[in-house]
């Protein structure tokens, strides 16, 4: 049998396996998406890595397929993890599984010059798996501790009453309570996969790209603490219904709209004043 009509067996046959192993791991990953907001923007994941994988057709075409049997102990490894998770009825690991599974067969069936190549939209889907409950908390809750105290703050010095116990925001005609929802969580995670897409395509440069991503962070909790602020600022002038339904919602799009532009601020900053490498000049 020539090389490449084995390749293409083997290339179908371990997607065939793919999908029946993970069929209900997706179905699963799905139901988040669809349920959970915070996780809402795992839909948009699988194209645009797809996009990524699809702009180095060129690239993929040019390498030489050099299968190698090193990939099988990746393949070992993510259906240990797959396993490990089944049986201990966690969903983070399946999911996690995935990733060493695709590895795994890319490098068993063409090499790892291929897998290379397919590294960043490899690595992109990492971002369609939502956090598992232990480390999500962890973030979170700090989060919402920080909202309040600069809401608190916030407050204070615009000259309104205010007393704050935990997360919970007291006022004089109202009580306020910085859920998980407002922890801000929800949007860091979804401008942090917008500035790997934003940093991807606004420059080559891996350290460039780093710096876009790492900026999202501040700026999505300070954003998030000044979505805080106003809605005391709000409820103590217009009463709770300011801090509820549309107007609550509506904020929500409004400070991501804002951190987005923010992001787009500060990248363009990054480009203008980090220097571009030059070629050494070779002196005849």
């Amino acid at each position: 049998m020539p090389p490449a009509t084995l390749r293409n067996s083997l290339a179908a046959t371990a997607l065939v396996a793919f999908v029946g192993l993970y069929w209900n791991v997706f179905g699963t990953l799905i139901s988040d998406w669809s349920t959970d907001d915070n996780d809402s923007h795992g839909f948009c994941i699988i194209p645009l890595a797809l996009f990524f994988l699809w702009e180095r057709r060129d690239r993929l075409r040019e390498i030489v397929p050099r299968p190698s049997i090193f990939g099988v102990p990746l393949l070992l490894f993510g259906g240990f993890v797959l396993l490990a998770g089944l049986y201990g009825a966690d969903r983070f690991l399946p999911r996690v599984s995935m990733i060493f599974v695709l590895a795994g067969s890319i490098v068993f069936v063409w090499g790892w010059s291929m897998l290379k190549a397919v590294a960043f939209p490899l690595g992109f889907l990492v971002l369609m798996i939502p956090l598992p409950a232990l480390i999500f908390n962890q973030i979170a809750f700090p989060l919402q501790l920080l909202a309040s105290q600069a809401g608190e703050a916030t407050l204070s010095a615009a000259g309104i009453p205010v007393l704050r116990e935990g997360n919970v925001i007291v006022l004089a005609h109202t009580t306020l309570e910085v859920a998980e929802a407002c922890s801000g969580i929800r949007s860091l995670v979804s401008l942090m996969s917008l500035g790997i897409v934003f940093g991807y395509f606004t420059d080559p440069r891996g350290g460039v790209r780093v710096a876009i991503v790492l900026s999202t962070i501040p700026i999505a909790i300070v954003a998030n603490a000044a979505r805080v602020a106003g809605t005391g600022i709000a409820a103590h002038y217009y009463g709770v219904a300011a801090a509820e339904g549309f107007f609550h919602t509506f904020s929500g799009w409004l400070v991501f709209g804002v951190s987005f532009i923010l992001m787009f601020v500060v990248a363009r900053m990054l480009v203008r004043v980090t220097p571009v490498a030059r070629p050494t000049e070779v002196l005849a």
